[in-house]
Protein backbone atom coordinates (compact mmCIF):
# COMPACT_ATOMS: atom_id res chain seq x y z
CA UNK A 1 0.00 0.00 0.00
CA UNK A 2 0.88 3.68 -0.63
CA UNK A 3 -0.45 6.93 0.39
CA UNK A 4 -0.43 9.80 -0.94
CA UNK A 5 -0.25 13.26 0.43
CA UNK A 6 -0.90 16.75 -1.82
CA UNK A 7 0.60 20.20 -0.90
CA UNK A 8 0.96 23.88 -2.68
CA UNK A 9 -1.73 25.00 -4.95
CA UNK A 10 -3.47 28.00 -3.72
CA UNK A 11 -4.67 31.14 -5.85
CA UNK A 12 -2.74 33.13 -8.45
CA UNK A 13 -3.67 35.45 -11.35
CA UNK A 14 -3.81 34.40 -14.91
CA UNK A 15 -0.38 33.98 -16.36
CA UNK A 16 1.23 33.37 -13.32
CA UNK A 17 2.54 30.02 -11.76
CA UNK A 18 1.98 27.36 -9.22
CA UNK A 19 3.70 24.53 -8.06
CA UNK A 20 2.14 21.31 -6.29
CA UNK A 21 3.68 18.14 -4.77
CA UNK A 22 2.59 14.78 -3.91
CA UNK A 23 4.67 12.55 -1.01
CA UNK A 24 4.47 9.12 -1.27
CA UNK A 25 4.70 6.99 2.19
CA UNK A 26 4.17 3.38 3.07
CA UNK A 27 5.49 1.36 0.20
CA UNK A 28 8.05 3.25 -1.19
CA UNK A 29 10.61 0.82 -2.04
CA UNK A 30 8.45 -0.48 -5.46
CA UNK A 31 7.86 2.05 -8.36
CA UNK A 32 4.76 3.30 -9.67
CA UNK A 33 3.08 5.26 -12.23
CA UNK A 34 1.88 8.59 -10.54
CA UNK A 35 -0.18 10.74 -12.22
CA UNK A 36 -1.45 14.27 -11.45
CA UNK A 37 -5.55 14.90 -12.20
CA UNK A 38 -7.92 17.76 -11.66
CA UNK A 39 -11.72 17.87 -11.57
CA UNK A 40 -13.86 20.97 -11.06
CA UNK A 41 -17.53 20.72 -9.54
CA UNK A 42 -19.95 19.18 -12.33
CA UNK A 43 -16.99 17.76 -14.41
CA UNK A 44 -15.28 14.60 -14.73
CA UNK A 45 -11.48 14.02 -13.33
CA UNK A 46 -9.08 14.92 -15.91
CA UNK A 47 -5.84 13.45 -16.12
CA UNK A 48 -3.07 15.86 -16.66
CA UNK A 49 0.40 14.56 -16.49
CA UNK A 50 1.93 11.46 -15.61
CA UNK A 51 5.90 10.26 -14.55
CA UNK A 52 6.76 6.81 -13.83
CA UNK A 53 9.35 6.79 -10.85
CA UNK A 54 11.95 4.30 -11.86
CA UNK A 55 12.70 6.07 -14.68
CA UNK A 56 11.98 9.36 -16.49
CA UNK A 57 8.82 8.75 -18.49
CA UNK A 58 6.50 11.39 -18.55
CA UNK A 59 2.91 12.11 -20.72
CA UNK A 60 1.14 15.11 -20.80
CA UNK A 61 -2.60 15.98 -21.67
CA UNK A 62 -2.66 18.46 -24.55
CA UNK A 63 -4.28 20.74 -22.63
CA UNK A 64 -1.27 21.69 -20.69
CA UNK A 65 1.46 20.19 -23.14
CA UNK A 66 4.50 23.10 -22.77
CA UNK A 67 2.43 24.73 -19.89
CA UNK A 68 3.16 21.96 -16.97
CA UNK A 69 5.94 20.17 -15.97
CA UNK A 70 6.22 17.16 -14.26
CA UNK A 71 9.21 15.57 -12.47
CA UNK A 72 10.23 13.81 -9.32
CA UNK A 73 12.86 13.33 -6.25
CA UNK A 74 13.01 9.84 -5.61
CA UNK A 75 14.95 10.32 -2.39
CA UNK A 76 12.16 12.57 -1.21
CA UNK A 77 9.76 10.59 -2.55
CA UNK A 78 8.10 12.94 -4.00
CA UNK A 79 6.64 14.07 -7.35
CA UNK A 80 5.72 17.78 -8.41
CA UNK A 81 3.91 19.54 -10.73
CA UNK A 82 5.10 22.61 -11.70
CA UNK A 83 2.36 24.67 -13.45
CA UNK A 84 3.04 27.90 -15.46
CA UNK A 85 1.02 29.89 -17.73
CA UNK A 86 -1.81 29.39 -15.90
CA UNK A 87 -5.63 30.15 -17.53
CA UNK A 88 -8.39 30.45 -15.64
CA UNK A 89 -9.57 26.74 -17.28
CA UNK A 90 -7.00 25.64 -14.75
CA UNK A 91 -8.78 26.05 -12.37
CA UNK A 92 -10.16 22.93 -10.11
CA UNK A 93 -9.11 20.03 -7.48
CA UNK A 94 -5.94 18.87 -7.75
CA UNK A 95 -5.24 14.72 -7.11
CA UNK A 96 -2.19 12.97 -7.01
CA UNK A 97 -2.30 9.36 -7.90
CA UNK A 98 -0.30 6.07 -8.17
CA UNK A 99 -0.61 3.02 -10.11
CA UNK A 100 2.40 0.04 -9.88
CA UNK A 101 1.04 -0.75 -13.49
CA UNK A 102 -1.08 0.82 -16.05
CA UNK A 103 -0.62 -2.38 -18.70
CA UNK A 104 -2.68 -1.71 -21.52
CA UNK A 105 -4.87 1.26 -20.01
CA UNK A 106 -4.97 4.86 -20.46
CA UNK A 107 -2.30 6.67 -18.18
CA UNK A 108 -4.56 9.72 -17.90
CA UNK A 109 -7.47 8.03 -17.28
CA UNK A 110 -8.36 7.79 -13.95
CA UNK A 111 -9.89 4.38 -13.45
CA UNK A 112 -6.15 2.85 -14.12
CA UNK A 113 -4.99 4.51 -10.42
CA UNK A 114 -5.54 3.06 -7.21
CA UNK A 115 -3.96 4.90 -4.54
CA UNK A 116 -5.10 9.07 -4.45
CA UNK A 117 -4.63 11.47 -2.24
CA UNK A 118 -6.74 13.77 -0.83
CA UNK A 119 -6.30 16.87 -3.44
CA UNK A 120 -4.91 20.32 -3.14
CA UNK A 121 -7.06 23.40 -4.62
CA UNK A 122 -5.23 25.41 -7.76
CA UNK A 123 -7.95 28.78 -8.36
CA UNK A 124 -6.95 30.62 -11.27
CA UNK A 125 -8.72 34.29 -11.59
CA UNK A 126 -8.69 35.91 -14.56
Amino acid sequence: LVQLAESGGGSVRAGGSLSVSCVRSGNTVRQYWVAWFRQTPGKEREGVAVIWTGGKTTLYASSVEGRFTISQDNAKNTVYLQLNSLRSEDTGMYYCAAASAVGQQDPLSPDTYTFWGQGTQVIVSA
